[in-house]
């Protein structure tokens, strides 16, 4: 297991309440031993004008992901902070949820890179999301 926080679902879920994570209704689903998954709905709060799941929206959940999962790589009063994010959309979604699958690609003491992948319904790959974080001490 990489997380050295304890957690659980409901812990990360009420994390969501009165912030873009819970305006977007993103919900935690899974908390594995090296993943973290979470769906969103696309629906009028996640569509661009053209019906379509807006890019940013996609964006919204990776980070979110990549965010929770470096928190969770952290102890004490460590926070994590983004630095760099980007995503590449493959597919476009223009209804029911998607799932987020967020997994480390390097989980160190000062810096994290994080890979989500956001599946459709049918579990077809839609963006495919890399988002890099710092580990920061408050001062």
């Amino acid at each position: 297991m990489i997380w050295k926080r304890n957690a659980t679902l409901d812990n990360l879920n009420a994390m969501g309440e009165g912030n873009m994570v819970g305006l977007l209704n993103i919900h935690f689903d899974k908390l594995g031993d090296a993943s973290i998954e979470a769906t969103m709905p696309v629906d009028s709060r996640t569509h661009q004008p053209f019906g379509l799941l807006h890019g940013g929206a996609s964006v919204v959940l990776a980070e979110t992901l990549g965010s929770v999962a470096g928190y969770l790589c952290t102890e004490g009063d460590e926070q994590v902070v983004g630095l760099e994010v980007n995503a590449n959309h493959i597919r476009s979604v223009r209804s029911g949820r998607v799932r987020g699958v967020c997994t480390a690609l390097h989980a160190g003491r000062r810096h994290q890179v994080w890979q989500i992948e956001i599946f459709d319904e049918q579990g077809r790959l839609c963006c495919s999301s890399r988002l890099t974080t710092a580990v920061v001490s408050p001062q």
